[in-house]
């Protein structure tokens, strides 16, 4: 029944946006704008208590209790574990917005700070920080682990609103559970959908930049389904030998693209650029993360950080169940401080080194890449690359990055829809997988052609708002669960001490 309603309400979606393009993408805009304006407070207060929240877990007395049983150890090594967060949880949006983000800010920064200045440079740089750092990992930090929790140490289904249990008990098998269920499909699948075109948009932009291929619909046509059929094979051949070896893969590539950069561009320019910019974003981080503009009413925050948290919290069902499915065995502290710490610190250098670079580019040496980004956010990269040593060589590497990252984003994706619309079977079999695969890539054709993806885009960051609220309310179950767990060991230990006292005695 979740399946099928979910599949209804999704092809309902794609149907308004073949027909009526422009209308989807006005009323969704409608309703985006209205939520921003009036709730704007809450995304900015919810995800900054995501962030405490997340903190307190790990330094706290639960931080020892396993996502299993005592005696089970990782599933994964280190390694393989992080580039699978990485790759699942925002790869491809890093090689699209690295360059481009920061140029983009530079140029219209927020209010009180004139664009293409040096104040303008380190505004742009700490809230590009901002924007790809601590916060959108709590809010997956706090969905995988819930799941993993409830799935793994007390044998429930990876679903949703399973991790409900505590507050409602068998009422998540009803209506109210059902409802969330369908919600977090429809979230995952527009949100990888509209990921999928924007992904054909970068790839299309790269080889645009370096073969001349046209900046077509056709083109990003037989890109998606180039990309498909690779990521449905790596599907079928499951976590271990398709999404582990790919994403280990990237993870090695994005070093060396990352190496290179930073050895080949000014080292010490961009090694200045982290350390400043990493002790400005922690000295600003709660006035930026309580920051709103009532007086004003500029529309900066809105547009961008509004913009980007409804948008991580639409993309944390999916990253979230992911995470969770390859996280048994680890400690909550472990957990947290890993899916956390170490992707932040990662968007942190990529972000020092790309977004540095492009601003050193503009700055220093007159290369106008802020403007051609602005008129096409998919060649900023790419110019970037052009401008230094072997920038062909490198721009070939950036575009299998990408090609990579987007079958990784993808695989995931087609992965965690197979298990929600297998009442939360870890290992979905073939058949939905494959179902899902080739609805999210037909969807995303079919809203490049009719140019109905903005609208999409837009559709599924509006869900964010109910999905919002359901994580405050995983939040609490999660912590009601965890106390009374541990009630039970303190009365368990309890229990073993009176019967050593009696045996003493």
């Amino acid at each position: 029944m979740v399946f099928y309603l979910a599949m209804v309400i999704i092809l309902l979606f794609v149907v308004w946006g073949v027909l009526m393009p422009e209308q989807l993408s006005e009323v969704a805009n409608i309703v985006f704008q209205f939520t921003i304006h009036q709730f704007g407070w809450f995304y900015l207060m919810v995800m900054f208590g995501f962030l405490i929240f997340s903190i307190v877990l790990a330094f706290g007395k639960y931080g020892n209790i396993k996502l299993g049983d005592d005696d089970d150890d990782p599933e994964y090594s280190m390694i393989a574990w992080f580039a699978m967060l990485f790759s699942a949880g925002m790869g491809i949006g890093l090689v699209f917005w690295g360059v481009a983000e920061p140029l983009s800010h530079y140029m219209t920064p927020p209010e009180g700070i004139a664009g293409g200045t040096a104040e303008a440079a380190r505004t742009a740089m700490r809230y590009s920080f901002f924007h790809w750092g601590l916060h959108p990992w709590a809010i997956y930090t706090i969905v995988g682990l819930t799941l993993a929790y409830h799935q793994f140490r007390k044998g429930r289904k990876s679903l949703i609103s399973a991790t409900f249990y505590p507050l409602i008990g068998d009422k998540v098998d009803g209506p109210i559970g059902k409802g969330i269920d369908v919600l977090t499909i429809i979230a995952t699948a527009f949100g990888v959908a509209t990921s999928l075109g924007l992904g054909a948009l970068q790839i299309n932009g790269g080889l645009s930049a370096l073969f001349d291929v046209p900046h077509s619909a056709v083109t990003q046509l037989w890109i998606i389904i180039i990309v498909t059929v690779l990521f449905l094979t790596s599907s079928l051949l499951g976590v271990d030998r398709g999404i582990k070896i790919l994403s280990t893969t990237n993870l090695y590539i994005a070093f060396f693209m990352l190496l290179f950069v930073f050895l080949v561009g000014p080292t010490a320019f961009l090694l200045d650029t982290l350390t400043n910019t990493l002790g400005s974003y922690v000295q600003n981080l709660v006035q930026m993360s309580l920051r709103l503009s009532p007086f004003s009413q500029d529309t900066w925050i809105g547009n961008w950080t509004l913009f980007y948290w409804a948008w991580w919290i639409a993309w944390a069902p999916f990253v979230g169940t992911f995470i969770a499915r390859v996280s048994k065995g680890r400690t909550i502290k472990e957990f947290i401080l890993g899916v956390l710490i170490v992707p932040t610190l990662l968007s942190f250098v990529w972000f020092s080194i790309f977004g540095g670079m492009g601003l050193h580019l503009e700055r220093d040496t007159g290369i106008a890449i802020a403007q051609a980004a602005q008129e096409d956010v998919t060649s900023a990269l790419f110019i970037t690359l052009d401008q230094l040593p072997f920038g062909a060589i490198s721009s070939i590497f950036a575009i299998l990055l990408i090609v990579i990252f987007f079958i990784t984003s993808a695989d995931s994706a087609t992965f965690v829809l197979g298990m929600l619309s297998k009442g939360g079977d870890p290992n979905p079999g073939a058949v939905p997988k494959l179902v899902w695969g080739v609805l999210q890539s037909t969807v995303a054709i079919v809203l490049l052609i009719s140019g109905g993806l903005a609208g999409l885009q837009t559709a599924s960051i509006v869900a964010a708002l109910p999905f919002a609220i359901i994580i405050v309310g995983m939040c609490v179950a999660l912590l009601k669960s965890l106390r009374e767990e541990d009630r039970q060991r303190r009365i368990r230990e309890r229990k073993r001490q009176r019967k050593l006292d009696e045996l003493i005695d």
